[in-house]
C-alpha cells in the first residue's frame, strides 16, 4: 500500500508540483501518475467503495485515479475553484475546500456536474482543512491565509438545520493547517504558529469534539525537524501522519510519542496525503 503525497509548486513552495508515491519503508517511489492534469496538487481522499483516489488540482479541477494512476474522471477546469483540501462526506459526495470563495463545496463522485456551495462563500476568512465527525457535524478549521488575515479556531456546522457557525475551539496557541478525526472520535490539527513565521511553533494538537477542550499537544520532541506542517492521515497500522516540509512525520496516536521521520525528501512542500490503494 504506498504512501501518496502532494508536493506544492511555484508560490506554494516550489517543490515538485506533483503527486509522488513512496514505499511503507519511505522509499521514493517517484510520480504516481505523469498526467498532466495534475499540477501543483493540494488535497487527497481515497473512495475505498470504488477503488478511487480523488485529487484537487491546482488547475482549478477535480480529478480521480485508479490504483495504476490512470486519470478515470475529470470535473473540468472550474473558475475560481482554487481547491485546497478534500474529503468524503456521510452522504458520499467529495468535498472540496474552495479558497478563494472562503467555503466548502460538494461534488458527485461521478465529477459529471458542477459542485455546489454547501456553506455561504465567505463562512470563515481562510478555510484552513476539514472532516465530518462521527455525529454529521462538520469541522472546520479558520486560520489565516496568504494576505494574513484569519481567526485561528476550529468551528462547527449542525449535520441538520439552518447552517450556522458554531465556534468550538478557543487555544490561543492554534492555528490549523488541517484537520481530521481521530479513531476515538476526537478532532486532531496540524498547528503552525505563528503562521509562516521561521521561528513558529509547529504542533499537533487534539481536542475534544464535544466541547473543544484541549486534549494534549503532540510534539517533535528534536525527532523531526517539523516544519511546515500541513496534512493529517492515520497509517492502517493506527499511527497518525503528518506531512511537513522535506519530510513525513509519524505520532503513536495510542501514546502520544513522536516515532520520527518515515519519509525524507527534499524540496517535497506536502499538502496532503494518504495510503492508496
Amino acid at each position: 500500500m504506498p504512501l501518496l503525497i502532494t508536493s506544492a509548486a511555484g508560490a506554494n513552495g516550489n517543490g515538485y508540483g506533483t503527486l509522488l508515491a513512496f514505499d511503507l519503508n519511505g522509499r521514493s517511489l517517484g510520480a504516481f501518475s505523469d498526467d498532466s492534469r495534475i499540477a501543483d496538487p493540494r488535497g487527497l481522499a481515497v473512495d475505498r467503495d470504488e477503488g478511487l483516489l480523488f485529487l484537487n488540482s491546482g488547475t482549478d479541477r477535480v480529478l480521480a485515479l485508479d490504483p495504476n494512476g490512470r486519470v478515470v474522471r475529470d470535473s473540468g477546469p472550474i473558475e475560481g475553484l482554487n481547491p485546497g483540501g478534500g474529503n468524503f462526506g456521510p452522504d458520499g459526495r467529495y468535498y472540496v475546500g474552495a479558497r478563494s470563495a472562503r467555503t466548502i463545496m460538494a461534488f458527485s463522485i461521478g465529477l459529471g456536474a458542477t459542485g455546489e456551495y454547501v456553506l455561504p462563500a465567505g463562512i470563515v476568512p481562510f478555510p484552513r482543512g476539514f472532516a465530518f465527525g462521527r455525529d454529521g457535524r462538520l469541522f472546520l478549521g479558520s486560520g489565516i491565509g496568504p494576505n494574513g488575515e484569519g481567526d485561528d479556531t476550529i468551528v462547527a456546522f449542525a449535520s441538520t438545520g439552518p447552517i450556522q457557525a458554531s465556534g468550538l475551539v478557543t487555544d490561543p496557541e492554534l492555528s490549523p493547517l488541517d484537520l481530521a478525526i481521530a479513531p476515538n472520535g476526537n478532532i486532531v490539527v496540524s498547528s503552525e504558529r505563528p503562521f509562516g513565521m521561521s521561528d513558529a511553533v509547529t504542533t499537533v494538537r487534539e481536542y475534544d469534539a464535544l466541547d473543544g477542550r484541549l486534549v494534549r499537544v503532540f510534539s517533535p520532541n528534536q525527532l523531526a525537524e517539523f516544519r511546515k506542517p500541513r496534512g493529517l492521515r492515520f497509517a492502517p497500522n493506527g499511527h497518525l501522519c503528518c506531512v511537513a516540509q522535506d519530510e513525513v512525520v509519524a505520532f503513536d496516536f495510542m501514546s502520544g510519542e513522536c516515532l520520527g521521520v518515515i519519509v525524507r525528501l527534499p524540496r517535497l512542500n506536502g499538502q496532503a496525503l494518504v495510503f492508496f490503494p
